[in-house]
């Protein structure tokens, strides 16, 4: 059996701390997730931060005119205020996770707006985190080579002792 790549591969899930962009406005705001209060990616604590965006997430933060200036509705004062009018759903989502039955944003995700203009994700908003296993897993003379600044193994020794939270 043959595994099928999908165009989502090696790509990031986002979550409500991601950024938006419309690739008519200025301004790119926060996600904000409204289709659920329970799946979380990365963050075993709960963070709203983390909250997956889902196809049915249409608003952002701040609300109102959340991309800024629209280049669609120009004035002689400058670019009017954006009137964001989602067309539908998100599209380009990942079909192979659901959150309560809505399939998921990834940073190959669009919306369309009415007004004219494209929304894309600028930032999906997650971060790496190095837990004390990446330590303890650390090869002494990798970082050796990469680093030479780093001696690892007294390195490895005060972070495997510090706070840094154990995954």
């Amino acid at each position: 059996m043959s595994k099928q790549s999908s165009p989502h591969d090696g790509k990031h899930f986002v979550v409500q701390k991601g950024k938006a962009q419309c690739n008519q406005g200025d301004q790119f705001p926060q996600f904000k997730v409204s289709s659920h209060q329970k799946h979380f990616w990365n963050d075993s604590d709960g963070n709203s931060d983390f909250l997956g965006v889902t196809e049915d997430d249409l608003q952002f933060t701040p609300s109102g005119p959340s991309f800024g200036k629209c280049k669609l509705k120009p004035s002689s004062g400058g670019n009017l205020p954006c009137s964001y009018a989602p067309a539908g759903k998100w599209q380009k989502t990942y079909e192979k996770v659901k959150i309560m039955d809505k399939k998921i944003v990834t940073e190959l995700s669009e919306l369309q707006c009415t007004v004219g203009g494209k929304i894309t994700v600028q930032d999906h908003g997650q971060r790496g985190q190095m837990s004390k296993k990446n330590v303890k897993n650390a090869d002494n003379k990798t970082i050796q080579h990469i680093n030479t600044l780093v001696g690892m193994q007294g390195f490895k020794e005060t972070a495997l002792e510090s706070d840094i939270d154990a995954y």
